[in-house]
């Protein structure tokens, strides 16, 4: 049973394709065991950005998000969730109706933007609301966005992703036990200009070590983002199974699996495939959280 550990949803200031009903019924129909909304909490966006889109908080309504994902859980729990089939329960073989997984849950998640100018805020607003879980992601550094490009301007590939990973590194240790999940640690390769597109081993061999180590250390998961993985202008990452391979050297067994979608379409994307690769380099189990408490399943 594969869980997508990482969504957005119409509380996200960029989740407004989708919502938590639409993404829990996607879910439920391509028969994923449960899913968890981290939507975006970012403390400081760089002004750049107001170049090219509308600049609003980044911060998004945690009581108002849960109270949503509550109401849709008791949708799911009566049967009665919408969009799902007339009723989306107990699908009699053959029927064509759709079956709510057995268990099935809407976890509330966070995935919270880590910058050093913003630890203080990042503490108190992590330490004043529970989640399920907590992914610790950079998407802002260095006063640029690498969205929109800013970040790799007088850089070439080795100095732009180096970077990106030792603030990441830099940023988890800080955080300690303030989260669970390391997520998408090549997510700087996504929008790069460079013919280089992936975070190759061989290529940064040191500061993958120290996070690797850390995080099997530590008890954290580290994030495979399916979302990294897909043709964009172009280029297509692929995920470095030497990594996988070096984690596990390093005593890592903690994996999460995330589509990091912001339409109902993605939930779940190509889990399938990477859950295959996964268990090729060794991970026989799969992680999700329900309030931080890690939860293992066998990779199936």
């Amino acid at each position: 049973m594969l869980f997508d550990n990482h969504n957005h949803c119409q509380f996200s200031f960029d989740g407004e394709r989708t919502s938590v009903e639409a993404t829990a019924c996607s879910a439920i129909r391509k028969g994923l065991g449960g899913i968890c909304f981290t939507d975006h909490c970012d403390f400081y966006v760089p002004p750049i950005k107001a170049k090219y889109e509308s600049f609003v908080s980044e911060v998004f309504d945690v009581d108002a998000r849960d109270a949503e994902i509550d109401r849709v859980n008791d949708l799911v729990h009566s049967g009665e969730i919408l969009g799902c089939g007339e009723p989306a329960k107990a699908a009699a073989p053959g029927s064509g109706d759709v079956a709510i997984p057995t268990g099935f849950k809407v976890f509330k998640g966070i995935e919270i933007g880590v910058q050093k100018s913003e630890r203080e805020k990042i503490a108190r607003h992590l330490e004043e609301h529970s989640f399920d879980e907590v992914i610790a992601s950079v998407h802002y550094l260095d006063d640029t966005d690498p969205f929109w490009g800013g970040y790799y301007e007088g850089k070439d590939w080795k100095t732009a992703y180096r970077h990106y990973l030792e603030t990441l590194y830099e940023e988890i240790v800080w955080l300690g036990d303030r989260f669970d999940i390391m997520g998408h640690y090549d997510y700087v390769t996504r929008y790069a200009p460079y013919p280089e597109a992936s975070i190759l081993y061989k290529d940064f061999p040191d500061v993958l070590d120290e996070m690797l180590r850390f995080l099997a250390k530590n008890g954290k998961a580290l994030e495979i983002n399916t979302k990294t993985y897909q043709e964009l202008k172009g280029r297509t990452p692929v995920l470095d199974e030497n990594i996988l391979r070096r984690y596990r050297e390093l005593g890592g067994e903690i994996i999460s699996l995330g589509s990091d979608s912001h339409d109902a379409g993605n939930v779940g994307l190509h889990f399938d495939r990477f859950a295959h690769i996964l268990k090729s380099c060794g991970f026989r189990y799969l992680a999700h959280y329900e309030k931080r408490k890690l939860v293992m399943l066998p990779n199936e």
